[in-house]
């Protein structure tokens, strides 16, 4: 009740819109990726710019209402939003700053993945986001950003050089290696801890087209291992993601395929197209491909197509390890034979490059020596199967488990304080908890994968 008689205090002092639950728009724009989930806040505040958003976190503190910050709304433990609470709203923040001279820009963190990456592309450029044109850049920057180009290029925080960020003293600073450079450091893996990040300013990387798309062939313990001893091998201009499934009912696969297990994986070749086919020649060579349809595309394609009704309801465990050896490809395909979810797998992805040769400690993100993520996930059907889902997924990831302890931040769920603590390991959590009490003492930005100040 307090919360919402304050609201019209609140819309006064703003250039940008308020929604309340009796706006005739608050069902789509309260609506978030995470399928399963019915978040209703009490206000969502579109805001129109920095003033916009100090005053929207200064009105929260003072009535104690929980605040949510949403950029692209694809939280996997729902973050972006806060039921019966206020959430600051980015979407309307889209301006992209090109300096073609110095080959940098600033972006506002209400644009996607896809916007920019199409905006970069008109002149050649392009920056590294992940694997999902609809993701907000404010998340997948502040997590890390493991994507298409992060042999070749690094991570997106790798090619951060500022950030524009609204701390919760509702001070509007300018970050990078000279001003406030611990909390230039946090911001570049640290999440959304430390106050709301208006816009980043990037480091672009000349990209004129690239050689890729969908590469699928039959899943075995030898295919798996095979394909991840070459792309461990592959030139860092290479990067795959190597979806271990069971093969969806897609038309360009032969019928006799849909069900079994296939290794479905989306791959991107950065360097001179005339040396593709020798790239893609060990992959190709692995076994006669369900499907081939890597070919010379502008980078933005690699982009599928994305449906905005479809918020798939699914468990996931995210996890590194050192190596996928026959043993191990064994026990994913023999968990994707056993069960009956209508998707399930194990998603791969080999590290290392460009990304790996960063100093451990020189951002937030702290596993430069990991080789693999994996990610198991498996779809569930309604809250009377998610149980069992949940099981299978355990199963294989402790089926899968090395000596790498640690989780990227953007693919954990809401899994509790121990694994946010694998997201930052040793001397990494301390210097982060240190930057907290600096700036969040209060933790006012407590809806993320959160670092408490008290810690």
């Amino acid at each position: 009740m307090t919360l919402t008689r304050t609201i019209d205090e609140l819309r006064a002092g703003l250039r940008g819109r308020v929604i309340t639950p009796d706006d005739a728009d608050y069902d789509a724009t309260r609506r978030i990726a995470l399928g399963g989930t019915d978040p209703r806040p009490a206000a969502i505040v579109r805001v129109a710019g920095t003033d916009d958003v100090a005053r929207t976190i200064a009105h929260a503190r003072r009535i104690r209402a929980d605040l949510a910050v949403r950029s692209g709304g694809h939280s996997g433990a729902g973050h972006g939003t806060a039921d019966g609470g206020i959430v600051i709203d980015l979407r309307d923040l889209r301006r992209f700053d090109l300096d073609t001279d110095t080959g940098t820009a600033w972006a506002d963190a209400g644009l996607t993945a896809g916007e920019v990456t199409e905006a970069a592309a008109a002149h050649g450029l392009a920056i590294g986001f992940g694997d999902t044109a609809t993701v907000g850049i404010g998340g997948i920057t502040l997590g890390g950003g493991i994507g298409y180009l992060v042999r070749k290029h690094g991570m997106t925080i790798d090619s951060v050089l500022a950030a524009e960020i609204v701390t919760a003293d509702g001070e509007i600073r300018t970050v990078d290696v000279d001003r406030d450079p611990d909390l230039f450091w946090a911001l570049r893996g640290g999440g959304g801890n430390f106050g709301v990040v208006t816009r980043f300013r990037y480091r672009l990387h000349p990209l004129d087209q690239v050689v890729g798309g969908m590469l699928i062939l039959p899943a075995t313990p030898d295919t798996i291992a095979a394909f991840m001893t070459a792309a461990d091998a592959a030139a860092d201009e290479l990067s795959a993601i190597a979806n271990v499934m069971a093969c969806p009912p897609m038309p360009f696969v032969a019928e006799e395929h849909h069900g079994t297990p296939v290794i479905m994986a989306l791959m991107c070749w950065s360097g001179a197209v005339e040396e593709a086919d020798a790239a893609y020649a060990p992959f190709r060579a692995l076994a006669t491909p369900l499907a081939d349809m890597v070919r010379p595309i502008r980078y933005p394609e690699m982009y599928p197509p994305e449906d905005p009704d479809y918020h798939p309801t699914a468990v996931s465990r995210t996890m590194f390890v050192e190596r996928i050896g026959l043993e191990d490809a064994a026990a994913i395909v023999a968990a994707i034979e056993a069960s009956d979810a209508p998707m399930r797998g194990a998603q791969l992805r080999v590290l290392g490059g460009a990304a790996a040769r960063v100093p451990s400690d020189a951002t937030a993100y702290a596993h430069r020596a990991s080789r693999i993520m994996v990610n198991v996930f498996s779809f569930y059907d309604g809250e009377g199967d998610r149980s069992r889902r949940e099981a299978w997924v355990a199963d294989l990831s402790d089926a899968l488990r090395q000596s790498d302890a640690g989780a990227y931040v953007n693919f954990l769920a809401d899994e509790g304080p121990e694994r946010v603590r694998a997201a930052y390991p040793g001397t990494t959590w301390n210097r982060l908890v240190e930057v907290k009490r600096r700036y969040d003492p209060d933790n006012v930005f407590r809806r993320n994968q959160n670092i408490a100040p008290e810690a």
